[in-house]
């Protein structure tokens, strides 16, 4: 294995931990114990587990990964030296805002169509519905069409709310972590589907708003690839052949 095979595993370890640490840090004991065991089991479940043991014994990885997760995660924060005002203050607004959003009626009817066809993805019913009622509601706070925001997340995250990018984009919607400090709310946490959600939802909208409407350029300032048309293509492609709204 070489150098960059081992790097990217425990990129990914170090950030699932933070997370796991930020639900936790206010009791050390529950947050060591916490961290521990969800590494144990996310490695299990990523495969990662076999990679690390060539190198190290488990317990040894577990203890590197909790002082890497607690102490250099700001290393995976990207520069925020360009972030636009104008997002920033979207973005506080919208986590600021903690009322509850009804469902239209429609939603319902819509629910029962998406549900069935997520099942490629996302298996337990439950999960589905829970999922599907959290991204109608956030996409339909700004005005933009939850199928469009299915596709997205079907691209970007397969619907693992618990996804990293190598950039350190995080869950559904591979939100970067700096927002969350932008914003004055570096206590949330990115792999809560509710809090990915709204945030993800209120960043593309700023693009849709900046783009006047133009879905294929908002989806590229989305990923940060404005220029090339090979993410927008996929988004749409996907949103057309299986996400379309009936």
């Amino acid at each position: 294995m070489n150098a960059n095979n081992r790097k990217w595993p425990l990129i990914k370890t170090k950030a699932f931990l933070y997370s796991v640490w930020q639900v936790h840090k206010n009791n050390i004991f529950v947050a060591v114990h916490e961290c521990t065991n969800s590494a144990g089991a996310w490695l299990r479940r990523s495969g990662y587990l076999r990679l690390f043991s060539h190198y190290f014994s488990i317990k040894k990885t577990l203890l590197i990964s909790c002082i890497f997760s607690l102490l250099l995660f700001n290393n995976l924060h990207a520069s925020t030296d360009s972030v636009d005002p104008e997002l920033r203050k979207r973005l506080i607004t919208a986590i600021n805002h903690s009322s509850s959003f009804d469902d239209r009626f429609h939603a319902e009817v819509w629910l029962l169509d998406m549900a069935t066809r997520l099942q490629i993805r996302v298996k337990n019913y439950d999960t589905r519905l829970m999922l599907l009622r959290s991204i109608h509601r956030e996409a339909s706070r700004v005005e933009l069409p939850p199928e469009l925001i299915i596709a997205l997340i079907d691209i970007e995250s397969r619907f693992d709310h618990y996804a990293i990018s190598r950039s350190g984009a995080q869950g559904l919607m591979q939100v970067m972590p700096f927002w969350l400090k932008e914003i004055g709310h570096p206590q949330d946490n990115l792999m809560d589907v509710d809090t990915n959600l709204r945030m993800g939802c209120t960043i593309l909208k700023y693009y849709m708003d900046m783009e006047k409407g133009n879905i294929r350029r908002a989806l590229a300032r989305y990923n940060g690839s404005l220029g090339s048309w090979v993410y927008p293509d996929k988004v749409m492609g996907v949103l057309n052949k299986y996400w379309y709204r009936s």
